[in-house]
Order: structure tokens, then sequence, then C-alpha cells
């Protein structure tokens, strides 16, 4: 039997994906409804919203947590904690009523990007295909889909530690450095939140790993696994691009995430001119590594995305005359590991309160200047760039931090970066 099925059931914030579990389950069990901030939803007219201390008064059968929620940080922790074993996902749901065919894709870099390319690869091979997950689209708010409708599903560490239940018969990691640690408090915590995808897979299924990772190939020597194990070359993807001309996978970063599309192709037995047709086309996602301007001498790339160092490397080696506008709230365990002699031709622009922590991590690597604001910043690029006319020059937007000091999101972020260089372009 189902074990959400008229049960009595916790959703715990009202994100979207607290709301498309409240919009799934509410005719098959008895739901409740908390939020650290009820007020925010008092307009959706969701019934069953509880208070703190009614809450603690009833026992319930099921929790669905929403990802964004810390146990740690959050106003029902000490009953959370209590309840740990009442936890589940999003996913859990989805999984205990459906059986279709995943391929789920993690990692610390690039799972958007991934999953955007796998979604398309296989829309243009006319496969039924729903991309859902961290990208945006709540599992449980898709519908009209049949059993072999295939789900790409993004899943962050966050989802795949509260999950219990579910199990995806294609699994991808495509990298692991240290991220989020605090809030998995421990860098092995967040490795085995990661690799809950590959140890919840029963045999016969398929996992794809980035061969040469240091954090992956560490956890591998030492735990067995039910599912068979590919151990991707993510240099595969060179020898496929050469009859391809697509300037969005020139860096090493984007060559890996196509490195599994290919390896997880094979396995699906797709075909290699459609695949083809495909990654010749492929835009990327939006504020990731995406070229937003290129004329004459100038590119500028919006890669707002980029909350971690490891995610900002790789283009870094591949444009001219780099212009590197850095700042936001730094990662915890964040390493800065730039060689000085291959990055001459880089400075940076740190704007923003962390300035400090910048300036230490690229002190006698790079030369650097310091603003108050992005928009400072971008202003003295500008005049940089333009005493330096009829070279080329690139204007790169890769914070290497999170956006939370002065942005809602990367998003937001994103979107400012492009009014600024918009208003910029037009008074040159």
């Amino acid at each position: 039997m189902n074990i959400f099925l008229n049960k009595k059931i916790l959703i715990y914030g009202l994100g979207k994906t607290g709301r498309s579990a409240l919009e799934f389950l509410k005719k098959k069990a008895e739901i409740f409804v908390y939020d650290d901030h009820l007020s925010k939803f008092k307009n959706l007219g969701i019934k069953n919203t509880m208070s703190y201390k009614n809450l603690l008064k009833l026992n319930f059968d099921q929790i669905i947590l929403s990802p964004g929620i810390d146990i740690n940080k959050c106003k029902l922790s000490k009953f959370l904690k209590k309840n740990h074993n009442k936890i589940y996902s999003d996913l859990d749901v989805f999984y205990s009523f459906y059986k279709n065919n995943c391929i789920t894709i993690t990692g610390t870099n690039g799972k958007s990007t991934t999953c955007q390319l796998m979604y398309e690869v296989l829309l243009n091979q006319k496969h039924d295909v729903r991309l859902v997950g961290n990208i945006g689209n709540p599992i449980l708010s898709i519908k009209n889909f049949k059993k072999k409708t295939i789900f790409i599903v993004e899943a962050s560490s966050y989802q795949l530690e509260y999950s219990q239940l579910f199990k995806s018969k294609y699994a991808v990691i495509l990298n692991l450095s240290p991220d989020h640690i605090e809030r998995h408090k421990t860098l092995d915590k967040y490795v085995n939140a990661k690799f809950k995808l590959l140890t919840s897979q029963l045999k016969g299924y398929l996992a794809f790993v980035k061969k040469n990772d240091f954090l992956i190939k560490k956890k591998l020597t030492f735990n067995r696994f039910n599912s068979k194990i590919f151990r991707v070359d993510t240099n595969e993807a060179n020898s496929f691009l050469k009859n391809i001309d697509n300037d969005y996978f020139l860096s090493e970063t984007n060559k890996e995430n196509l490195s599994f599309i290919l390896e997880i192709s094979k396995k699906l037995k797709l075909k290699n001119d459609l695949l083809k047709k495909t990654v010749q086309k492929f835009k990327g996602l939006e504020f990731r590594q995406q070229i937003i301007h290129k004329k004459k001498y100038l590119t500028i790339i919006n890669d707002s995305k980029s909350t971690s160092f490891s995610s900002s490397i790789e283009i870094l080696k591949i444009h001219p005359n780099i212009h590197w506008l850095i700042g936001g709230v730094h990662k915890k365990g964040d390493k800065f590991d730039l060689p000085k002699k291959n990055f001459q031709n880089i400075k940076a622009f740190i704007y923003g309160k962390n300035k400090k922590f910048f300036n230490e991590a690229l002190k006698k690597k790079i030369n650097y200047e310091n603003f108050d604001s992005l928009k400072d910043a971008l202003k003295k690029i500008f005049i940089n760039i333009n005493k330096q006319k009829f070279t080329n020059q690139t204007i790169l937007f890769s914070p290497c931090a999170a956006s939370f000091d002065d942005f809602k999101n990367f998003e937001d972020r994103g979107l400012y970066f492009n009014k600024l260089i918009k208003k910029q372009l037009n008074e040159v």
C-alpha cells in the first residue's frame, strides 16, 4: 500500500515545492501546512495552516519537507529532529505513486545545463520527456504524462538528503567539490547526500560518474553499489565536437557536461545525427556562462549562476584579456586555486561587502581592484576598455559567491547585470 494514502501529513514550507505537494496530496490524505513565514501566504486561501503551538500537539504519519528548509535553522528544528524518521521529500511522494524512468542528475557544478541539454536531446528524438526538480519545476506539479514518459530530474543535495524512497533508474554525479558546507556541516555529509542517488539504486540500474574526480573516486573505492557504474571520461567530447561549431562548448566545463550526455545517449541508443544537430543549436541557460554580447573586439559573459570558484575556473582559461567581476557572499570551504603563471591576462574587479575575503584569496595571484558596488566596478571596466580599443576584451561576470547579500537570487543578480550592461553599451 502507498505509504502516503489516507495518512496525516504535515507539509513544511510553502514555496513551489510545498505548494505542489499540497495540490497533489490534498485529496489523497489529511494534509496540514506550516511555514516559518505564514503571513506571506494568507492570500493563497490554503486550508489547515497550523500555528506553532497547535502543530506540536499533533502526531503526523509523515512530514514532507521543502528542500530549502534547514533542519538546524528553522522554527521547528527540535520537532523535526525528534521526528526525523518521518521526513520525506517530494521525490519520495512521486516515486511512491509512479515508477516512471528518471534520469536524475546531481553534482556541484553543471546540473542545470546538463539537465537542459539532456531534455533537448530526448525531445528532438521524439521522446515524451519532462524537465523537473531543482531547475524550477517541482516534480509533483507535472500533469498529463504517461508510463513511458521520461523525467529529467535535477536533484540538489538538500532534496537527496531528505529522500528515503526515491530511486532513479539512471543516476548521474557530474563532479564534487566543497559546497553548501554551511548547511551540511562537513564535506563528508555533503558527499554522502549526493551519493544517496547511487546507494538507493537497484540491481540493473545505471550510474554515471566523473572518472577522475577525487571525491567521487574516494567514495567508490570504499563503498559497494547495486547499480552498474560507468566512469565517464570527460575528454570524450573533444572528438565529437570536431564537426560542431558552437562557442558554448569552448569551456572545459561545458565539454564535461556534454561527455555525460554522450555516454547516456549510447545506453539509450539515441540517433547520433539528431544528437549532433541538438548540440550544434544548444544555447545553454540564462546566467550560466551566457554570452550576452559579442561584437568586434568585445565579448560580455553573464555567469551569475557561479557561486564558487570551481564553477568559474574553466571559463577563466579560454577568453583573452578578462575583466573579471567578482563579489558576494563567499562559500565556506571554497578554495581559489589560481596559478599565477597561467592567468596573467586577468584583472579582478571586486565589489560588495565581502571584499576582504576575495582580496586574501587573490593576493599575489592576479591584479585586483576594490569597488563599493557592481555598478561602480563596471563603469571602471568600460573606462579601461576604451583605453584599449582594437584589442579583444572580455567582461566576465562570474561572482564565485552567493547572491543574497544584495539580491534575491542569482537570477535577480543576473538581470541587474544585464540592465547595467545595456545602459553602458548605450552610453558608449
